[in-house]
């Protein structure tokens, strides 16, 4: 017997059944908005990530040499591999871009609620559109995948901020602020005590009376964030709160403008954040951690020697959706279902076999016999894959020119004449046929 590897998991059938009505829900929103699928690479050079976080990057990676002397890594995220796609294709593209894709990843990290070694993520970004109605697409698909999958605005909270907003308030307590340290401070607010989240704030350059300044400006209730641009004296954060005002706006004409709460203490701790910014919370905090995030990132493209170009995007992760969904109660019983078991005895296989595959032509989920069982083991395999209905094919049926239709729920059955199924019923069943 041999174990998984730590932070790796086993899908069996009836936990798939469950992930890919959610795989497909998202997909099918992001699809309804005209996002196109693409496919990703499970390696990407090492440097890549390197060059893009830092060299300490690579104790989160699964990274090695592979047989040719190359660095490589599985990729831990998609949005430096779909950087370097549109790099490789900037001039033929149409633009504005908009891609989708769903695919597992990896990072060498120590697993906890809703995070794994390897992971799946539903990716989607919009590439060549800088105006604040990119942004509030995207946090409309984003709502939308949540409401789809059957969450109402009860059960979750998306909360708004913006990367500028925050840099150009740092910025205004002087030239010494480290401001990506600061936000990534920021970013870490909820996970520890308020003093250690104030000590980080000061190695970012504030003092404490300022660390406590800057904590305070950014509980600003939201509908006076626009007086942050007095406050500082900034022309920047005056620019900053428009354009979330803008993007607000656009959201309130897509639709999704009451599922949003602005919430400046939201940062999202990667650098190459530019603009607006958003995370995902369960509302009850009963899934403790964010289900997802995303935000504008226009500097991106151009560090990896593309031309200037402004993107926006979000992942939803699928194993923190989980938790979601099933803490709201939506997320489906994970069990199989089969449409139809065609059940043979004796020597019926040419006629079965053909009433299967009429089943299967008009899209049902149809099993039949592999195994030559008998009666009773066939009747037992079809209670096991929740068969709805047995289609009894046998000798003494077929003598008569008839087949048995049997519901496994409330055990009723009827004789149907050969030659009527499954006919033109959408669904034959048992209604369909008793007097």
């Amino acid at each position: 017997m041999y174990d998984s590897v730590k932070g790796f998991r086993d899908f069996y059938p009836e936990e798939m059944q469950a992930r890919r009505w959610a795989m497909d829900t998202l997909e099918d929103v992001a699809q309804r908005y005209g996002f196109r699928e693409i496919a990703t690479p499970a390696l990407e050079p090492t440097e890549m990530y390197v060059d893009k976080s830092g060299e300490e990057i690579v104790e989160e990676l699964y990274s090695f040499e592979d047989k040719g002397g190359r660095e490589v890594a599985l990729t831990p995220e998609l949005t430096p591999t779909v950087a370097r796609m549109f790099v490789a294709k900037q001039q033929e593209l149409s633009k504005p871009i908009k891609w989708v894709s769903t695919r597992p990843f990896w990072r060498y990290e120590e697993p906890q609620q809703g995070r794994f070694r390897e992971f799946y993520q539903t990716n989607v970004d919009i590439f060549g559109s800088s105006e604040p109605t990119a942004d509030a697409e995207i946090l409309a698909v984003a709502v939308d995948m949540l409401t789809d999958l059957g969450l109402t605005g009860e059960d979750f909270e998306i909360r708004v901020s913006h990367r500028d907003i925050l840099s150009g308030v740092l910025e205004s307590f002087g030239a010494d602020v480290d401001v990506p340290e600061a936000i990534r401070a920021v970013d870490k607010r909820a996970k520890v005590d308020h003093d250690e989240y104030l000590d980080a704030l000061v190695e970012a350059g504030l003092n404490y009376g300022q660390a406590d300044k800057f904590d305070e400006m950014l509980q600003i209730d939201a509908e006076e964030i626009e007086t942050l641009a007095d406050l500082t004296g900034s022309e920047d954060v005056r620019a900053a709160t428009d354009n979330l005002q803008a993007v607000l706006d656009a959201a309130e004409d897509f639709g999704v403008r009451e599922y949003l709460t602005v919430s400046l203490t939201t940062a999202r701790g990667l650098d190459y954040y530019t603009g607006i910014v958003f995370e995902c919370f369960d509302s009850t905090g009963e899934v403790s951690r964010s289900v997802f995030g995303g935000g504008r990132y226009d500097d991106l493209i151009e560090g990896f020697g593309g031309q200037p170009t402004p993107a926006v995007g979000f992942a939803p992760g699928h194993a923190t959706l989980q938790l979601l969904c099933q803490r709201a109660g939506v997320w489906p019983a994970e069990e199989l279902s089969t449409d139809y078991y065609v059940l043979q005895v004796g020597d019926t296989r040419p006629t079965a076999a053909r009433i299967a595959r009429d089943l299967r032509e008009q899209g049902h989920v149809v099993e039949s016999d592999v195994a030559d069982r008998s009666f009773g083991a066939q009747m037992g395999y079809a209670d096991g894959i929740n068969a709805e209905t047995v289609v009894i094919v046998g000798e003494q049926d077929l003598e008569n020119d008839e087949v048995t239709l049997k519901e496994m729920d409330d055990g009723e059955q009827v004789s149907v004449p050969l030659s009527e199924f499954p006919g033109d019923h959408d669904r034959p069943t048992f209604d369909d046929f008793a007097e």
